[in-house]
């Protein structure tokens, strides 16, 4: 049996016994150097050594292709039972397992061990917008659909389509093949279609918006985070708006689904110290990332949810059968 984040720390691991992780460890990013899987593996793998909870340092492997999905089939057919192995995962790899895009392979293949920080879903209008809350705006597309467009950064079915969906549906509205959403080539993209008024709000990620927060060019009408954002205490989140949503691009890791009880828990512990290191909140600062922290069982049971939500509204808006 896995333990829960509640019982994950290093006086538990004292407890009983488990250590630290050994010698030969490595932490596969899928992707090139650079970009929020690399930084993963990096700064977490870096922290975990630096605070003693590795005995040595971690090994970084780039294994880039298939959006993560040739790292994902090079865990769960060629080392399923390493014990010594970490993967770097975000939303994005919870959201390509949901539609099947790592070619059949599913989210029960592999354990997934944890988060620790997370950039947050934001939904923006323009500064001179007349939406001037969350609901201001879920409620005119519920009136007219075709009066508000998004614009993200995400293709049509992504992660940032998605979390206009998945708001609309926290407040009863189902439609979602009337919802207008434009997939543009990345934040900055969307952002400027939204202050031009070319579309009437923008969905992505807090770190995706700051410069233009600090400008006076936009709005942040929510935030999809439990709490508000430290630094950004000005921002309301969804929840507290009545809309019961939390929609964040985690950072996190997954480990090979063979390992033993003993080495899950093992790299749970070493996370769960990574989390509550001073040497990680100031990562997270320099990185514009908040506290996100679900280790064990309470991140598998998140994740699960998620992934549930996605498939529901990938396949009403026909992204898988």
């Amino acid at each position: 049996m896995k333990f829960s984040s509640k019982l994950i720390g290093a006086s538990f691991a004292l407890i009983m016994g488990i250590g630290t992780v050994g010698n030969s460890a490595e932490c596969i990013a899928p992707a090139n150097p650079g970009g929020g899987w690399d930084f993963t593996c990096r700064a977490i793998g870096k922290i975990m050594y630096d605070i003693g909870a590795v005995d040595e340092p971690i090994k970084v492997t780039n294994m880039a292709g298939g959006g993560g999905g040739l790292a994902y089939g090079h865990v769960v057919n060629e080392r399923n039972d390493d014990g010594d192995l970490i993967i770097a995962a975000s939303s994005a790899t919870a959201t390509r397992l949901a539609q099947n895009a790592y070619a059949g392979m599913t989210s029960d293949q592999v354990s997934f061990l944890g988060a620790i920080g997370a950039d947050p879903g934001v939904l923006v209008v323009a500064a001179d917008s007349p939406y001037m809350n969350l609901m201001d705006l879920l409620n005119a597309v519920m009136n007219d659909p075709t009066s508000v467009t998004f614009a993200g950064g995400s293709a049509t079915g992504g992660f940032d389509h998605l979390k206009v969906l998945m708001a609309l549906g926290e407040v009863g509205y189902d439609d979602v093949l009337s919802v207008k959403y434009v997939g543009l080539d990345g934040g900055g993209d969307a952002i400027t279609q939204t202050i031009g008024g070319h579309t009437q709000a923008m969905t992505g990620d807090i770190s995706e918006v700051v410069g233009f927060l600090k400008s006076g060019d936009v709005r942040v009408v929510a935030v999809f985070t439990d709490e508000r954002i430290p630094g950004f205490d000005d921002i309301p989140t969804a929840k507290e708006q009545g809309v019961d949503l939390v929609a964040v691009n985690w950072r996190g890791l997954y480990v090979p689904k063979g390992i033993s009880d003993e080495d899950y828990n093992k790299w749970a512990d070493a996370l769960a110290q990574v989390a509550a290191s001073d040497e990680w909140a100031q990562a997270m600062a320099d990185n514009g990332l908040a506290p996100f922290t679900k280790v064990g069982d309470d991140f598998q049971e998140y994740l699960a949810g998620v992934i549930a939500d996605v498939q529901k509204l990938s396949k009403e808006i026909g992204v898988i059968q």
